[in-house]
Parts: C-alpha cells; structure tokens; sequence
C-alpha cells in the first residue's frame, strides 16, 4: 500500500512539472513575421523586402544582421533598439530608424502592444537575417 502511494505521488509530480514546462514555453514571448512583397531592384543583384513584424509584449529579438539596409517604421507599441549593443532609440508609432547594412541589432517590445513594417534593400539570394552570438 505505502509503495503505491509512493508511485502515485512520484507520477503526480512528474504530470505537474511537464504541465509547468508546457505553460512557461505557452507564455514565451513570441515575434510574427508577415511577408507583404519582395522586387527586384534596377541595381544588379539587389532587392527590395517588406515585412510586417509583430512583437508579444516583452519580446527580445536576438541580436542579428541583414545582407542591406534595413528601414524601420513604427505601427505601434513601443519599442528599444540596440545597435552595436548600445541603445540607439526608442521608437513609438510613427517613428522611423535607419540600420546600416551588416549592422549587429537587436530589439525588444517595451509596450503592450507592437509591430513595425520593415523593408529591407538587401543582397538578392542571400538570408534575410543572420543570427550573432
């Protein structure tokens, strides 16, 4: 009797912490990412990316790179840039932000609600975004 109490309990905690781990990556803040159009560009080999981004509250992109410049306008929520590990502005909707091309960024939603529209004027065939350590 004692050992099936034993086992009970030891397959309840088990059940609870794989429910705790299921809820705390449910509650991750996440990024959405809308392709609205890519073109070629008349300068050889370039082309022209938009993209909707949209950030949960408390998100924080990792830090990264584009093959181009990447241009930043703010459709709503708050959100901190940091390029080159400083940071470089805090921008609400309206705003926009420049980001050299091979430039190391990175944001993070500061506000309860965000997106931007991005467009990229990058190197035709190569990763939109590159990830840094």
């Amino acid at each position: 009797m004692k050992a099936t109490r034993v086992m009970a309990v030891a397959l309840l905690l088990m059940v609870a912490s794989g429910l705790t781990l299921y809820v705390a990556r449910a509650q991750q803040p996440e990024t959405k990412r809308t392709d609205l159009q890519r073109h070629d560009l008349s300068a050889p080999g370039r082309e022209v990316v938009q993209v909707r981004v949209d950030f949960d509250p408390g998100y924080v992109a990792p830090r990264h790179t584009h093959p181009g410049e990447e241009i930043i306008y703010v459709l709503e929520g708050t959100l901190e840039y940091h390029i080159d590990g400083q940071l470089t502005a805090t921008v609400k909707p309206g705003d926009v932000l420049f980001v050299p091309a091979g430039t190391i960024h990175s944001v993070k939603n500061v506000g309860s609600g965000n997106a931007e529209l991005a467009t990229y004027v990058v190197e035709k065939g190569k990763p939109l975004m590159t990830l840094v350590k």
